[in-house]
């Protein structure tokens, strides 16, 4: 299956709570590449990986950072693909605090998507939302999960 969504994450330890997007990607037969790209450590791969992530046929990116958080808003000024960021509770942050902030607080003309704290699985889910828009099998899925999520609900609403 063609990779149409990237996966990029600071350092390998990320993994952990990044995979939680490549499943939900798996879930709905969407392909996905997962690699590390460091905007501190190896600043050359992230801006190769950033200029060149729409040649290779990826639609969406979903970076990953802890910490000073700063792969998802380098990413967002060299590509010109939609990037979601997910914030990293890693073990020098503090308490994903500077993470969140570090992603969410882009200038004008930057703009990158963020979900909640370590919510990678959201920004899996959003990847599809916004690859749906053109693909009519992917909307009835998200509909689908979305009938599923609300029927769970239901559910466990009756506690007696």
């Amino acid at each position: 299956m063609k990779p149409e969504v990237g996966i990029i994450m600071g350092s390998r330890s990320d993994w952990e709570i990044m995979k939680a997007a490549a499943e939900i990607l798996k879930d709905f037969g969407v392909g996905y590449e997962a690699k590390v790209v460091s905007a501190h450590r190896t600043p050359l791969k992230m801006m190769d990986y950033a200029r060149h992530a729409h040649e290779r046929g990826i639609k969406v990116i979903i970076a990953g950072a802890g910490g000073a958080a700063h792969l998802p808003g380098m990413v967002a000024s060299l590509s010109p693909l939609p990037v979601i960021g997910v914030p990293v509770k890693s073990s020098n942050s503090l308490d994903g605090w500077d993470s969140l902030l570090s992603i969410v607080q882009m200038p004008n003309g930057v703009p990158v998507a963020t979900v909640a704290v370590n919510a990678a699985k959201n920004a899996g889910i959003l990847a599809v939302q916004i690859l749906s828009t053109e693909n009519k099998e992917l909307i009835n899925k998200i509909i689908a999960f979305k009938d599923q999520m609300r029927a769970n609900v239901e559910q466990s609403d009756e506690l007696t």
